[in-house]
């Protein structure tokens, strides 16, 4: 069983940065793939990032087109943490932002890939 427990979110101008974090539980946390996604009002839930770390210090990463060079995922192996940086943010990136948890994955990119959510964070840009 892995819990998830989000903060960082909160309200910030156009252009802005935010850094989200994403605290684990369970020993086994450095074994799953992690992902971000974010749902707007009345929107479908989406991707936003995901990362694997199977391999120690190496691992790969998996970017939305829409945030790909602006957005970070990392991890803090002592903390149990996975985060987020966000940098250069839109208006249009308001939403509530959920960290998840995956045993396995085929493409990581599918919210029905994953087995545990956080409840989530409010992030708000203001124009």
């Amino acid at each position: 069983q892995v819990q998830l427990v989000e903060s960082g979110g909160g309200l910030v101008q156009a252009g802005g940065s935010l850094r989200l974090s994403c605290a684990a539980s369970g020993r086994t946390f450095s074994r799953y793939t992690m992902g971000w996604f974010r749902q707007a009002l009345e929107k479908e839930r989406e991707f936003v990032a995901t990362a694997n770390w199977s391999g120690g210090s190496t691992y790969y990463a998996y970017y939305a087109h829409s945030v790909k060079g602006r957005f970070t995922i990392y991890r803090d192996n002592a903390k149990n943490t996975v985060y987020l940086q966000m940098n250069s943010l839109k208006p249009e990136e308001t939403a509530v932002y959920y960290c998840a948890a995956a045993r396995t994955v085929r493409t990581g990119r599918l919210t029905d890939e994953y087995d545990y959510w956080g409840q989530g964070t409010q992030v708000t840009v203001s124009s």
